[in-house]
């Protein structure tokens, strides 16, 4: 009966943000390379990442020999210590997670050690091609420094954003080597050092252990309406039009995305038309209730509203003018203010952070609102808020800390209307 290594990690640059996985089965005597496997998953944690890396790696030696004794090498720490029993899984994101793992191989014919994060570096190169072809829309493919790590080993990939799971880890002996070396080739052509670095700890004060899990909301702008892809002014004093063919699958797509990641615990909606409509399809999806908050919807615009830009500058020259340079200026006709609009956007952000402590929520809401949750968490001018792309049904993210800092984790991601 074969004795099969499986090492696994999984990565995400944002925690949450783009993620990968990678895993790799190993021969247990010889070290070589039997199977990998990678994927870029969309926006996902860490935690999620390395569940769905350990669980690709056991499906690949599964596939090869499912009489296998199987020892699984991972540098999660969480992964290892709550597969073996040992630690209890409070997450609910984690708690299926883990039970999928259980079920690949019977009990007792699966061993889970932990390894330094530098001894992972298969695994870690795997996750980091999956998450730069993701990058540039690619699926997963070997690379030349891959091939050379065994001509006859057996390999899959997939580029999907349904699943997440951790790169596996580092081939035992000398082959760790050559797997060190293969990843310093590929941070060369890839860049990765440069263009993408790695995501590690926070600064200091960031998520540390005293602090808790932060409260992280996932910022989702509504799908299109009809006055969407004219760029007309659609605030909260306007025709509060519905989604478009176009906006319900754009719902629907970012619907099935976000379960297919599975970290929403709750979801939250500006009362304006077309955000809650594309908060229900989400909340149908996840099997969760979508609650109302005030405070979400988008800024007044007065007497420009259902007008285009051109249109505004043809009637109210001077009026657009001082809007545009002052945060302090409401649109004509009675309109807020980018200075009132933050107020209100703040008040219900404190409030958000208080009740959904530890948690994530998705917050949907419209353009001036997750512009502004992003200025306020970089400490940004108001004048950055001209200064953002923000298209219809994108996903952000931002992670609020115990100690009030914040961290800005993801910005106008499309990646699951493609």
């Amino acid at each position: 009966m074969p004795t099969f290594v499986v090492e696994a990690d999984g990565g995400s640059r944002g925690n949450p943000g783009p993620a990968g996985y990678g895993a790799v089965v190993l021969d247990a005597v010889t070290g070589e390379t039997l199977a990998e496997a990678a994927e870029y998953i969309g926006v996902a944690t860490n935690n999620v990442a390395e569940y769905r890396g350990l669980i690709a790696g056991l499906k690949a030696a599964k596939a090869l020999d499912p009489a296998a004794d199987v020892r699984v090498r991972m540098d999660s720490k969480l992964v290892v210590e709550q597969m073996s029993g040992r630690w209890k899984i409070k997450h609910p994101d984690m708690k299926p997670l883990a039970a999928e793992a259980s079920r690949i191989y019977p009990t007792g014919q699966v061993r889970f050690e932990w390894i330094p994060r530098e001894k992972n570096k298969h695994a870690d190169r795997l996750a980091n091609e999956a998450m730069d072809a993701g990058k540039k829309g690619k699926q997963w493919e070997p690379s030349a420094s891959t091939a050379e790590l065994g001509a006859g080993a057996r390999r899959t990939g997939t580029a999907s954003r349904r699943s997440a799971a951790p790169a596996p880890e580092g081939p035992p002996g000398d082959a760790a080597a050559g797997a060190a070396k293969a990843r310093a080739a590929l941070a060369a052509s890839y860049e990765l050092s440069a263009a993408v670095p790695e995501q590690t700890a926070p600064p200091v004060g960031w998520g540390s252990a005293d602090l808790g899990a932060p409260a992280t909301f996932v910022l989702l702008r509504h799908g299109e309406t009809m006055l969407t892809p004219e760029k007309r002014f659609s605030g909260s004093g306007g025709s509060d039009p519905e989604l478009s063919a176009v906006g319900r699958r754009q719902a629907d797509a970012v619907a099935a995305a976000l379960a297919a990641r599975g970290t929403i615990q709750a979801i939250v909606s500006s009362p304006l038309l077309r955000c809650r409509e594309t908060a229900g399809a989400v909340a149908t999806r996840l099997g969760l209730e979508a609650g109302v908050e005030e405070g979400l919807r988008e800024t007044d615009f007065g007497a420009w509203e259902g007008l285009t830009f051109t249109q505004v500058r043809e009637r109210y020259a001077d009026d657009l003018s001082a809007w545009l340079a002052s945060p302090d200026v409401a649109p004509t006709g009675g309109g807020e203010s980018f200075n009132s609009v933050a107020a209100r956007v703040a008040a219900t952000r404190d409030a958000l952070i208080e009740r959904y402590a530890g948690r994530t929520v998705l917050v949907v809401t419209h353009v001036t609102p997750v512009k502004t949750l992003v200025r306020l968490a970089l400490g940004a001018p108001p004048e950055s808020l001209f200064r953002m792309e923000l298209s219809a049904a994108s996903l952000s993210a931002v992670a609020y800390y115990a100690d009030g800092n914040a961290s800005v984790r993801l910005l106008n991601d499309t990646s699951h209307l493609r």
